[in-house]
């Protein structure tokens, strides 16, 4: 009979199990948002190792915004931003080699389900900041429909700018941290599709439909319109030809194709 053979382990560095312990700490509700960190000789003494290795673990914490420091101070414990986990997320989703169909399925339960939260929760300062955006996306239109260079780079903050207002005047912060990394993979594909197909016009009168069902305080319609304006850019995203199970970093450089129509 054959022995099964294992791995070897891998022994993590001491200053990531430093990170570690104290962010147990902070998860565990022990040490709250605003509490001060140990003095680093402290910290030294209880983990048992030197300071060096209290202080680089207290720099990935730092990295991670689960602690900031205010000048010379002792390091506090913060809130992470949003936009900081979204990024790391988005990178995560990258690395996993997540494609534009599983993305586009994702936002096909976000997006509707936030435009619906935003009806319900709306409130005069979110209506005029939506109206600002789709102000600033009519001004980009106008231009490059006057014969102007588009400037799409502009054209897709507007855009991806509606979408984060929306999630944050819903007022349900699981789902706007959900929304932030879907939202960001898009841009790339946002990008291709418009300098391809110009729909600069479309995208923003589904924004006007939805502004609109938002200031009705219609959350079903506001839902409906959000489906259909995800769906709209799917099939934007197929007249591309760009492939719909292509990893999205490949998407993102242009590089793939989708498979001839026979």
């Amino acid at each position: 009979m054959q022995e099964h053979e294992f791995s070897r382990i891998e022994r993590a560095p001491a200053y990531r199990l430093v990170y570690d312990a104290i962010e147990r700490e902070i998860l565990s509700g022990r040490l709250r948002v605003g509490d001060p960190l140990p003095a680093e000789l402290q910290l030294a003494e209880q983990f048992g190792v030197n300071r060096s290795t209290v202080r680089e673990g207290i720099r990935l914490l730092e990295q991670s915004g689960l602690v900031e420091r205010d000048g010379g101070k002792r390091p506090r414990i913060s809130l992470p931003h949003y936009l900081d986990l979204a990024s790391s997320a988005s990178r995560a989703l990258i690395l996993h080699s997540v494609t534009f169909r599983e993305l586009w399925e994702a936002s096909m339960v976000l997006e509707p389900a936030i435009a619906e939260s935003a009806a319900h929760h709306v409130d005069d300062a979110g209506l005029a900041e939506l109206h600002e955006n789709i102000d600033a996306m009519e001004a980009n239109v106008q231009s490059f429909e006057g014969g102007a260079e588009a400037d799409t780079d502009a054209f897709v903050q507007l855009d991806r700018g509606f979408h984060e207002i929306l999630a944050k005047v819903g007022g349900n912060r699981v789902l706007a941290l959900a929304h932030e990394p879907v939202t960001s993979l898009f841009i790339p594909t946002g990008q291709i599709i418009l300098r391809r197909l110009k729909t600069y016009r479309r995208v923003l009168e589904a924004h006007r439909h939805i502004y609109n069902c938002l200031k009705d305080k219609d959350a079903v319609k506001a839902r409906t319109w959000m489906h259909r304006h995800m769906d709209d850019f799917r099939r934007a995203y197929e007249l591309t030809e760009l492939a719909w199970d292509a990893p999205l970093d490949a998407v993102s450089l242009g590089m793939t194709q989708a498979a001839p129509h026979r």
